[in-house]
Formats: structure tokens, sequence, C-alpha cells
């Protein structure tokens, strides 16, 4: 009788919504799996994402990239249009829906209020992310490979990591501040095309094998296409994380006093933090690595705090106001079930940052994590962040992590 009861209710509230929708104006996403695209003057990106209707969100939409799913905002109806927001990227998916169809444009709204609008169409269905085709693949890209991205005259170094299972491809491309997160896509024969939307900025790979070993083709984004080459390396790795920034000459310790987002002054030198290991990573909501750091310092945190170890989050946000950046360090927080203090520290540059703490010589990206002993000494100075894309090497950064904090905490 009560599950009778529960999905009356939950009928009632489908249909709630279905019915305010259409009073708008407004057709609902059909809930379920769609393909879409990002449409550029020469390329499409694809992009997938599912819709859910349930009783405690309204609408959801999920990003689907490989293994990751990335939940938006509420959806909203007004009139005759509907809109996804990603808050924590100041992106918006906004459009119009007919029958199985939703067309728009993809809105980004920069730190300098400068705005980017890219048409997008979508179609409802679980449609393949690239065209079919029944061409085995006849190359791998399977492993570890040296990636060069070049444009305008300068060139990139980079390492992509990639896992193939028949014609299915994943992976992703590290670069020194970070990679790009989750990659998906297909082989056919012996060309390959990879795309990527997680909510902040849409790419698209592809490419085609020179022979087993070497690939060329582009890297798009929405700003520009660039030149792409990959050398197999099964050694392929980025310079050392620990040696882009460090404290200045004559420093051992660093300071700093900032307010977490209900207006309270914190200080790495108050009585919570003295005598224990304390990480500080700085930060930005509007920084996918960040994202992906401060997820398994969440996780990590819940399970090691007891140990004597603290975690300070710093965040450089787009608005330099306490108010808009608080509404977005709180966003973050409750995303991912952050316990730890999140501080507005100031604007989102690292020349910003770099002034904030004058006694690191400087911050070459976000994010950087400090590693700071018992007595307060800074140890170690990390840039960059190899999250759950990366494979083996978000597996080597975690265990180099706790053998770190392992050493720190054992220290009397």
């Amino acid at each position: 009788m009560r599950k009778i009861y529960t999905l009356l209710l939950l009928t009632i509230f489908l249909c709630t919504v279905l019915i305010t929708a259409c009073h708008s104006g407004t057709v609902p996403l059909t809930e379920g799996l769609w393909r879409g695209a990002f449409v550029l003057p020469r390329e499409q990106i694809p992009f997938v994402f599912e819709v859910k209707h349930n009783s405690t969100d309204s609408t959801a939409v999920y990003l689907i990239n490989g293994e990751d799913r990335f939940k938006t905002n509420k959806v909203t109806y007004s009139n005759d249009s509907v809109s996804i927001p990603i808050d924590l990227y100041d992106v918006v998916l906004k459009g119009k829906v007919t029958a199985n169809a939703f067309e728009g444009s993809y809105i980004k709204t920069a730190a300098n209020r400068k705005i980017t609008r890219v048409p997008f169409k979508a179609e409802y269905g679980s449609l393949p992310r690239f065209p079919s085709d029944n061409t085995p693949p006849s190359a791998t890209l399977d492993g570890t490979w040296d990636v060069t991205i070049t444009s305008s005259g300068n060139t990139d170094k980079t390492v992509g990591n990639f896992t193939q299972k028949g014609a299915i491809l994943t992976g992703t491309i590290l670069g020194e501040t970070g990679d790009y997160r989750f990659f998906e896509g297909a082989i056919h024969g012996k060309t390959f095309s990879l795309s990527a939307f997680g909510g902040s900025a849409p790419y698209l790979v592809k490419g085609e094998f020179v022979n087993d070993n070497t690939f060329n083709g582009e890297f798009v984004t929405l700003r520009q296409t660039s030149k792409i080459e990959g050398k197999r390396n099964p050694k392929a790795a980025l310079p050392d994380p620990y040696s882009a920034s460090h404290l200045r000459e004559g420093f051992t310790t660093i300071g700093f006093t900032f307010p977490n987002p209900e207006g309270k002054q914190v200080s790495l030198s108050d009585p919570k933090y003295q005598g224990k290991v304390v990480i500080v990573t700085i930060l930005g909501s509007w920084c996918p690595n960040c994202l992906d750091e401060n997820t398994f310092l969440a996780s990590w945190y819940k399970s090691n705090r007891e140990r004597g170890v603290e975690i300070i989050g710093l965040g450089f946000e787009r608005k330099d106001d306490f108010e808009s950046a608080a509404k977005s360090l709180t966003s973050l927080k409750n995303r991912l079930g952050i316990d730890y203090e999140i501080l507005f520290a100031g604007k989102s540059s690292t020349e910003s940052a770099s002034k904030a703490l004058p006694a690191l010589d400087r911050i070459a990206a976000f994010p950087t994590t400090l590693f700071i002993d018992r007595k307060g000494v800074v140890r170690k100075v990390h840039t960059g962040f190899s999250g759950p894309a990366t494979g083996k090497f978000y597996v080597e950064f975690k265990q180099e992590f706790n053998a770190l904090i392992d050493k720190l905490v054992a220290e009397k």
C-alpha cells in the first residue's frame, strides 16, 4: 500500500512539472539519453547527456563523459525557453525543445563579463557520440603518448593516456597545470575522434595513425583549432610537479588570514591548525582540475582528519567581491561535501594569488597545493592536479600523496 501511495505522489509530481511546463509554452525535455553537438564553423563537437525527472530536483541533467557524470543545476522553464545552468563555470545551455529535438546556445560569461555564444543542437535517444562505422580498428590508441599541441607558433608538450576497448576510446591529455578531464570517443580503421564536455568548455581531438606508434590530427576548442601530434611512449611523463613553485629565499613558513563564506576571518595561525599537518590548496570554484582535487580531498579528509591533519582551501574567484565569491565557494562546498574551510582569498589570476601569498616565488597554476609540517614549515609545493581521468597518473599521485602525509604525520 505504501509503495502504491509513493508511486501516486511521484506521478502527481511529474504531471505537475509537465503541466507547468506546457502552460508556460515550453515543451519539457524528455527523460533519458540525448546526443548533442556544438556547431562551429568547420566542426561539430559532440556531447552526451541524460535527463532525469525526480521529486527532489524536478528536472536534472547529467553530462556524460566516459565514467564521469557531472550533474548540472536544476533545469528551468520560462516562457518558451529551457535553461540548463552550470553555475560553477558561469555557463548555461539555453534553447527551445520541439518534440525530440533541443536547439539553442552555449552561453559562457567570462570574468570580464565578455559573453561567448556557440550554437548547439541535440536529439533525443541513445545515439552514438560519433557516427557509427562498421570499419574495425586497424590501430590502437591504448597506452601513453608524448603529445605536442601547436598553435600560432607555440607548442605545448603534453602527455596522452588512453584506453581502447574494441572501437571505444576513453582517456585524457595531461599538461603541466592539469588535465583536460574525461574524453570519450571511437576509432574506425586508422582514424579516431574523442570529445569532452564536462560543463566548462567542449573539446574535440581527431587524428589518423601514420604508423602503429605515430598519429597526426587536430585539437579543437571553441577558440581555435591546433595541430596535434602523438608518439607512443610507455614512459611518457610530465616534468616534476614539485619544481614549478617554491618558497622565496629566506622563507620556510607561510601565513595568511582570509574570510570564510560566513565572513569569519580564518588564519593559518589559529589554534585549530597548530601542531598539525596542514594541506593548503589554492583553488577556484571555476577550475575543473580544482574540482577534481577537492573531490579527492573532501573524501580523504573525512577518513584522515583524526590523524592530526587539516586542510584549508584558498579560493580565488571570478569576481573580486565577497558576496559573489561566498555564493560560489558555498556552492562548491555543498556539491563536494567539503568539511574543511574554504576561504575567499582574491580574484582569479595567478598574479593575484602570488600577490596574496608573497612568501611563494610564484603560483604557476590552479590548483597549487602546499604541504606544511607540524612545525609550520612548508615542505612541498605541488603544481596542478592529475585527476581520475588520467588513469595510472592519478593512481601514482594518490600513492605519493599518502606517502608524504604518512611521513609528515609520523614526525614529532
